[in-house]
């Protein structure tokens, strides 16, 4: 493990706690010694988180006692003591990409989303008729918190068959969307700078997540070959990581893919290290050519593998339909999770996705949407080809992971792509250790074609600008 990248995570967890409200100004840090014990981290890596901290004007040292939490302005901290104000809400929470995409534009590369007007919303609006005569007290009542019975026995037959496991509809709990899945996983798992294993690259909202939760990162390389397994079993072995998040099919933001025999020695190791596999597998349909190696999930007999399948992406986002799939000591926790969460996910969406999803049409659907996102994946390559970036084309998924040549950064071109309406992800967002400054993530899916190639177009011409 990085010993800087640690103590600039005690930093974090500790300005976290700042932001929380969870320390005020002139409260006391708790002693070096004390916060060492307590993360089981060396006494020194507290220290130079405490130094930092003290440069950075965060904190002070009074003689003999200890470190303190600063006021920036003397002035401002009486007013606050004196004045009566409006509650406010706290600043630590932080989702850089919803902020990135919430930039209004007319080339969005930056939603991994798939367009609507290649989702079947014609044959839906059918289903949302055929839903409410089935159910005419549909609206009258709520799901069960795990979610909808007929839903999880439908998913779990569909899975049995697929991946050729043993469940039951008991080892399935129906969240409101991967996100919500990840969100609560967290909560059940993470304690203050509990040590987790995260790809470098990962889905930058599940590092917003974790962090929220006060995890410290141990991170490890994907790349197309999959992971430095070595690497794995070393971080397993020493640091005992709460779990390993993971997206090994199709992942975001690079489409590397896991290779079978990776999957396999991934349980074994879980197993011998006790660290539970976290699987985000929301592309598992979104396949080109060949359908993709089974989940790592299918490999797990001993009930170390967490599986969060979402469904909802490639039919109609908006009905937020995910399954997580799980052994009874962690689906049972994550229902109570989920009940202080929102009580259940809507029943409505579900008895839709439900009648959809067994439909022939849904086959159909998918056959289709594969060619179209291809399609749309070659037209981005294409016209990206004299740019002289580099990337590995994916066989599935939504995205390409983009390396920009030595020398030009994401700060250079970001500026004027926005300045012509084109959006996308800079790599630092996906990296746990905020590094990856030339890496950007393309998302090909959610314009149409003529606007994708437009906006292509217009960001190969700003790539030979900047050459």
């Amino acid at each position: 493990m990085d010993t800087k990248l640690l103590f600039k995570q005690v930093y974090d967890y500790i300005m976290t706690r700042i932001d929380r409200g969870e320390l005020k100004a002139h409260d006391k840090l708790p002693s070096i010694r004390l916060l060492a014990s307590e993360l089981q981290i060396h006494r020194l890596t507290v220290f130079r988180a405490y130094q930092m901290l003290k440069q950075d004007g965060k904190a002070y040292v009074r003689e003999k006692s200890g470190y303190y939490v600063s006021t920036d302005d003397p002035e401002q901290e009486l007013y606050e003591q004196t004045a009566i104000r409006p509650i406010e809400a706290p600043s630590h929470l932080k989702n850089y990409l919803s902020e990135i995409q919430r930039i209004p534009v007319v080339y969005q590369f930056s939603q991994s989303l798939i367009d609507p007007s290649l989702l079947p919303n014609l044959y839906l609006s059918e289903y949302v008729k055929k839903v409410f005569d089935i159910y005419p007290k549909l609206m009258g009542t709520y799901s069960s918190v795990q979610g909808d019975e007929e839903l999880r026995d439908v998913l779990c037959r569909y899975m049995v068959r697929q991946l050729r496991v043993h469940l039951t509809a008991n080892n399935l709990l129906i969240t409101t969307g991967a996100q919500q899945a990840i969100d609560l996983l967290s909560r059940l798992f993470i304690r203050p700078m509990d040590a987790i294993l995260v790809e470098r690259p990962t889905y930058s909202a599940a590092l917003d997540i974790f962090r929220q939760q006060g995890a410290r990162f141990l991170d490890v390389e994907i790349s197309p070959e999959g992971y430095d397994l070595d690497k794995v079993e070393m971080l397993m072995r020493e640091y005992k990581p709460r779990f390993f998040y993971m997206n090994p099919t199709f992942h975001n933001p690079t489409g590397y893919t896991v290779p079978s025999a990776q999957r396999k020695h991934l349980v074994e190791l879980a197993e011998r290290y006790r660290c539970l596999l976290i699987e985000d597998d929301v592309f598992h349909d979104m396949y080109f050519e060949v359908p993709p190696p089974k989940p790592v999930f299918a490999y797990d007999t001993e009930g170390w593998v967490v599986y969060i399948r979402s469904f909802s992406k490639y039919v109609a986002p908006g009905l937020r339909i995910c399954a997580v799939i799980g052994q009874p000591s962690v689906i049972e926790p994550l229902i109570t999770a989920k009940s202080l969460a929102d009580n259940g996910s809507p029943l409505v969406n579900q008895k839709i996705f439900l009648h959809y999803f067994q439909s022939e049409r849904m086959q159909q659907h998918l056959e289709k949407l594969r060619i179209a996102l291809q399609i749309r994946r070659d037209i981005m390559e294409e016209e990206l080809a004299s740019t002289g970036w580099t990337w590995v084309t994916p066989n599935g998924g939504l995205n390409l992971w983009i390396k920009l040549p030595d020398g030009l950064t994401v700060g250079t071109i970001r500026s004027e792509s926005i300045r012509q309406s084109i959006s996308f992800v800079p790599g630092t967002l996906f990296d746990p250790l905020r590094e990856m400054q030339g890496w950007i993530r393309l998302s090909y899916s959610f314009v149409n074609e003529a606007c994708l190639r437009d906006g292509t177009r217009r960001l190969a011409d700003i790539a030979k600008r900047f050459k």
